[in-house]
């Protein structure tokens, strides 16, 4: 018989805006040894922190998160931009031997990574 291929594991967090996301996303990666791709339409534009309920860097607690502050609010977004990002950033999280974490509220962004949209 040959070998089986191994699957990668990927953990996905969404949920409605207050709901805990963030924080639970934060305990989970910690005990996991996971790192978090944010999901979210706003919080990867540079300077949208407010109305975004971005995380703040003392929340992280030293957890890498990705697709956060990597866009200009003038430079164009959408689900197939997310789509690719993601993927890249989870084979690098992948590459080190964690498990990425998607999560957020922007259910197309997460529908397009989960089933490849």
């Amino acid at each position: 018989m040959g070998q089986e291929k191994e699957k990668k594991k990927l953990i996905v967090l969404t949920g409605p805006t207050a709901s805990g996301k963030t924080a639970l996303s934060v305990r989970l990666a910690e005990r996991i040894g996971g790192e978090i791709i944010s999901a979210d339409s706003m919080q990867v534009y540079r300077g949208m922190d407010i109305g975004s309920a971005k995380i703040r860097p003392e929340e992280m607690r030293g957890v890498p998160h990705h697709l956060i502050d990597v866009l200009e609010p003038d430079e164009p977004f959408d689900a197939a931009r997310f789509q690719h990002l993601a993927k890249k950033a989870m084979d690098g999280i992948w590459s080190r031997g964690h498990i990425p974490i998607l999560a957020g509220g922007t259910g197309f962004y997460i529908q397009g990574v989960v089933y490849d949209v």
